[in-house]
């Protein structure tokens, strides 16, 4: 079993309130679990209007097919127009590890 995850730090674009930043980050959000059947959520930086960090999560049992769905899940948020990715952290677990 392969347990792949990505953390995007995100700086949003013309966005003055919190509740204009959720209008940006939900579909997002949606997006990623609608198009890759996988675990998605706004993980940071809640009470910042113009910063956000969405984590994504997956588990296959196949790592090539584990590695190919998060690539696609980074490509979508970094073609995102309203978000510049400032960053991508990603962390690959097997059930191997103690």
């Amino acid at each position: 079993m392969y347990v792949g995850t990505l953390s995007f730090d995100l700086l949003l674009g013309d966005v003055r309130s919190l509740k204009e930043k959720r209008s940006v980050v939900r579909p997002i959000v949606a997006e990623l679990q609608r198009k890759f059947a996988v675990s998605a959520a706004e993980t940071g930086n809640q009470n910042l209007h113009r910063r956000a960090e969405i984590g994504v999560a997956m588990v296959s049992g196949d790592v090539g097919h584990l590695t190919g769905v998060l690539d696609r899940c980074e490509r979508l948020v970094a073609a995102r127009p309203e978000v510049e990715l400032l960053s991508v952290r990603r962390r690959l677990h097997t059930d191997d590890e103690e």
